[in-house]
């Protein structure tokens, strides 16, 4: 029985890196590092295109931040096998559910509260990622004791009726920001529209990344040789980024992550395939779990916390708190205050991730 415990609770060690990674480049935002260091590089013509790189296209391209929801929502997906599993060890399947629905129901509350949070208001407004988790979560779980088939089916669906949705509503110029099907709904729900183009509606589309992490989770879990589950990830990987990425050069859908189009769904898709074969190769089947990896699985481990908690306190009050040491210290020496405000964020960073090393280090963990 003890065997058989220790095998339920055993954690994937490359999905908590994986995680963490992802988790530490979110807080590292929070932080104030991308607004700084793109201010601070604004006339480098080196590093300011890496500065681009941390923050959205304003509409039609792909930037490596653009990836980052993508990667927490298909993390998520990869997790849930191992969390039902473990659950359905110490429960029925009906306790399982209803913990999902609450699961859920929390994601969807505290994505309204953060933006209430940033606009220091009561509002409406369903845009945050959390919000969006707490539906593609409950899509994901609805479908996962279906065949694999059946699944990636279900996601051709999806994506199907994204597109028709979007070309149905303005058949002449369906990806126009500002008039597509994504801002009509938006309009129903919360009567607003968002300045930046992002829409409610997304979480219809971004369920494919969800469901993609549990196929890849479902498999991570079988009995199958470690190595032979690369193959297919890799495989598939590939096959989505061919797909929409072809579809955005040959001007059947554009990549558009703030509405999230089948292009870029397809294509942030492929490399959350080939970044989670990238971990799980490198962690798992090379073993190479000791070392600089712990600074980013610790983040993993808590990481709708340590998500929260930047997102407010420690955006409102840390960076703030940090300038009393780092401008105090740096000013009289002389070095400028675009260069100190790179090192107070880094500072407030560090202080982020401690928090979870230290939570970590006390096997504290928040769970929802």
């Amino acid at each position: 029985m003890t065997n058989q415990t220790n095998n339920l609770s055993k954690r994937l060690f490359s999905l908590d890196v994986f995680r963490g990674l992802t988790m530490f480049l979110l807080i590292a935002e929070a932080a104030g590092f991308h607004s700084s260091f793109g201010e601070y590089t604004e006339n480098n013509v080196y590093l300011h295109p890496l500065a681009e790189q941390l923050h959205h296209h304003p509409w039609n391209g792909l930037r490596f931040w653009d990836l980052i929801q993508p990667f927490f929502m298909f993390i998520v997906g990869v997790a849930m096998p191992f969390s039902l599993r473990k659950r359905l060890s110490l429960g029925s399947r009906k306790e399982a559910t209803a913990h999902i629905i609450k699961r859920c129901f929390l994601l969807f509350c505290f994505g309204v509260l953060l933006h209430c949070v940033y606009n220091h208001a009561l509002v409406w407004e369903l845009w945050n990622v959390l919000v969006q988790l707490g539906f593609t979560i409950l899509i994901a779980y609805a479908i996962m004791n279906l065949p694999h088939r059946t699944q990636i089916l279900i996601c051709v669906g999806l994506l199907l009726l994204t597109e028709i949705l979007y070309r149905a509503y303005n058949p002449q110029d369906p990806y126009n920001q500002g008039n597509t099907f994504g801002s009509w709904v938006d309009m129903l729900v919360m009567g607003k529209i968002n300045g930046g183009g992002w829409v409610f509606i997304n979480f219809l589309p971004t369920a494919v990344h969800t469901i993609m992490g549990v196929l890849c989770g479902q498999l991570l879990l079988s009995k199958i040789p470690a190595r032979e589950k690369l193959k297919p990830i890799l495989v598939w990987g590939a096959v989505l980024l061919v797909l929409g990425y072809g579809q955005d050069l040959s001007g059947i859908t554009p990549i558009i992550k703030r509405i999230a189009t089948t292009s870029f769904t397809l294509a942030s898709g492929g490399w959350a395939l080939l970044a989670l074969a990238l971990f799980y190769w490198w962690i798992d089947i090379k073993n190479h779990q000791n070392g600089w990896w712990k600074i980013f699985s610790v983040v993993g481990t808590n990481s709708i916390f340590i998500y929260l908690f930047a997102e407010t306190v420690g955006a409102q009050w840390f960076r703030g708190f940090g300038l009393i040491f780092t401008k105090g210290i740096l000013a009289p020496l002389g070095v400028q205050e675009g260069l100190i405000t790179v090192i107070n964020s880094l500072f407030v960073l560090f202080m982020f991730w401690y928090i979870t090393y230290f939570l970590d280090k006390k096997k504290v963990y928040f769970k929802i």
